[in-house]
């Protein structure tokens, strides 16, 4: 690896992908206790208490040395309006999954989650020099890969009964990636469509 897997803040024109702490709790409880946002994701965020609890399992599971946490800032305001990370951390083999994203819903279907993204692909294989990013999301939530599918991530397949949600259903669970020979097309997608060409 290049650089060493370390929490770093990245910047874009809209947003900022800051490191996520305890100090972010009050803000995300603000915009990030709608159930809607939890829909497809194994975890329940639906108190001060569960987005504390959500924020301090991040962080452990950064302390351990499998996940690099965000809190997604707005440029304009300082305010945030979600969270983001790197997990599955594999330094040996040159692999990163990107997800946990949940973003507010007034900046859904804007720049926002590009721009994450862009921003988190650009690290990963420009300063880390991994050689896979992974995605996965629930094999249901059409949205989710659709927006895999844009970003130009290729999907490998599902794992069946894959993961149980708070609601007690067995998910399965689609993956998509991105390979470091793909990055340099797909960077250039992206940046088309952020307007930075």
């Amino acid at each position: 690896m290049r650089t060493p897997f370390v929490p770093v803040t990245l910047e874009g024109r809209v947003i900022r992908l800051e490191p996520l702490e305890r100090r972010h709790v009050e803000g995300l409880c603000l915009i990030g206790l709608d159930p809607d946002l939890w829909t497809w994701s194994p975890a329940q965020v639906d108190s001060p208490r569960a987005m504390i609890a959500y924020v301090d399992n991040a962080l452990t599971l950064q302390r351990n040395g499998s996940a690099i946490p965000f809190a997604t800032i707005l440029q304009e305001s300082g305010m945030p309006i979600g969270s983001t990370r790197f997990g599955n951390i594999d330094r040996e083999n040159g692999r990163v999954e990107i997800g946990w994203t949940w973003i507010a819903r007034p900046w859904q279907r804007t720049a926002v989650n590009t721009e994450a993204k862009y921003l988190m692909l650009r690290h990963a294989f420009e300063q880390w020099g991994v050689t896979r990013v992974e995605f996965k999301t629930d094999v249901l939530n059409a949205l989710s890969k659709r927006a895999l599918l844009r970003l130009g991530a290729k999907e490998e397949g599902v794992l069946r009964k894959h993961m149980r949600t708070t609601s007690g259903r067995i998910r399965d669970s689609v993956y998509f990636s991105i390979l470091d020979n793909e990055w340099p097309e797909v960077k250039t997608t992206l940046e088309l469509r952020l307007g930075r060409r």
